[in-house]
């Protein structure tokens, strides 16, 4: 196939976020239609989110169109306005554009059920799992990348490694203000109900622009470019750090945690074990073992484990399939001492603290810019003036200023919502509930200079 053989009509996909998605490219739509692509379908893109936003049931397939496509759009405006006209004027080569659409479109492969959460639990890591997709002669993907040429797919998975010597294909995937984070942000907010993730996406792609390290914007895209990280700030503080979902992420990896336990330690069970898990559990996951996961095969394990003789992943499965989340409480480095205490007290009422009990960080920096000294090497925002210099974002606007380099969020202690309100045993466990309570009123809220900074979900 020549790689740029066209569609005999382009392929038009309805979007609710982007309105429609184009594709010309016969190689692109067969990427779609393979069986790893597919699967995205049935991966959602926020997880245990929908859970607290119950909107949010959209998939990591409907998210890796919509990258492909603001990416084809960014393709559209570099070469319209920036196409190159020798070797090294750091404009625009549209030969580059046929790598760049698929990295965009494959770029989350590799996700697994329920995402971020998977991820942890396993050790797994999406993006090399999305280059061994993208690389292994054994996949559909591999085999329509091929098409184009004998090392496409080496190209394509090079991308997502951000060792492509195109700097420019790289940063449209990639960056602090990328094809990615902008679907993202802006999908997310739509299919929560938030409008926190809103930006004039339009605007951006206007006055973003290659140049020979990369892309950068012009000048009269800051206050663009300062409402999308303002968005993107709001939308880490309000949707995707919800104590909610994170809670519910907690029951999710404990359940799971406890599965893998007595898998190990050859617990007799009345239901059958979990043989798509089985390979994950010894650590002997094949790239075939683990595409057959998705969040269906997770949902249908935790329904029959409802009814399993082990209490713990029975509840455990209960909670998660019926939404009853764990409690939390944000703790700091003055109060984490008493965390030890609290476990204790729950461990007498009769819940098992590693199943029952969770600390959890979630902290996010809504911009950074690069430090040579650091081991995280982040592609800063830059402008370019009307005489082609470069200037930093925080640099001319005080507003990403304030938060350069910040990580916001919070720790929280979470635990099972009985210990506030009990319902058993009251009389026996009376006083520990109370001195529990008392840890949670008056000790697990107290800054540093002792004021009220309570804050419980």
């Amino acid at each position: 196939m020549n790689q740029w053989e066209q569609l005999d009509h382009e392929k038009i996909f309805r979007d609710p976020v982007l309105g429609h998605i184009y594709v010309q490219y016969k190689v692109v739509l067969n990427l779609i239609n393979t069986a790893e692509f597919q699967r995205l379908r049935r991966v959602k893109q926020l997880g245990t989110t929908s859970f607290t936003f119950h909107g949010a049931e959209h998939s990591r397939f409907s998210h890796s169109l919509g990258v492909y496509e603001i990416t084809r759009r960014i393709c559209d405006n570099f070469q319209k306005n920036y196409p190159t006209k020798n070797k090294n004027d750091g404009l625009w080569d549209d030969s580059e554009r046929l790598v760049a659409l698929c990295a965009g479109l494959l770029h989350d492969l590799g996700h697994g059920p329920y995402s971020h959460t998977f991820e942890h639990i396993f050790d797994t890591n999406h993006e090399e799992i999305t280059q061994a997709i993208i690389t292994s002669e054994e996949t559909e993907v591999n085999q329509v990348l091929k098409t184009v040429s004998p090392d496409f797919p080496n190209k394509v998975a090079s991308v997502i490694n951000k060792t492509y010597p195109n700097e420019q294909v790289v940063q449209m995937i990639s960056s602090q203000c990328d094809a990615d984070r902008m679907d993202y942000l802006i999908r997310d907010s739509f299919n929560t109900g938030a409008q926190y993730g809103a930006f004039d996406l339009s605007r951006i792609l206007q006055v973003m622009r290659p140049y020979k390290d990369g892309i950068c914007f012009k000048i009269v895209g800051v206050h663009a470019i300062e409402d999308y990280l303002v968005s993107r700030f709001q939308m880490y503080m309000q949707v995707y750090f919800h104590p909610v979902s994170r809670s519910m992420e907690v029951i999710l990896n404990h359940l799971l945690k406890r599965s893998r336990f007595l898998f190990s330690n050859q617990k007799d069970d009345n239901q059958k074990k979990p043989d798509l898990l089985i390979p994950l559990f010894k650590n002997k996951v094949s790239l075939k073992d683990y595409l057959k996961l998705d969040d269906g095969v997770l949902n249908t394990y935790f329904i029959e484990w409802q009814d399993s003789d082990d209490e713990i992943l029975s509840d455990l499965s209960k909670r998660f399939l019926n939404r009853r989340p764990f409690k939390s409480v944000v703790y700091d480095k003055h109060s984490a001492y008493l965390i030890k205490d609290m476990k204790k007290i729950i461990e007498d009422i009769g819940f098992d603290s590693n199943y029952y009990t969770a600390t959890d960080n979630s902290f996010d920096q809504p911009y950074d810019i690069y430090d040579p000294d650091s081991n995280h090497h982040a592609t800063q925002i830059e402008f370019m003036r009307e005489d082609g210099s470069l200037v930093e974002l925080s640099e001319v606007s005080p507003i990403v200023k304030a938060i350069t380099g910040k990580l916001l969020g919070d720790k929280r202690f979470f635990f099972p919502k009985e210990m506030l309100n009990p319902n058993q045993n009251i009389d026996l466990f009376e006083e520990k509930y109370q001195y529990f309570n008392t840890f949670i009123h008056n000790g697990m809220i107290q800054t540093s200079k002792g004021e009220n900074n309570y804050d419980f979900n």
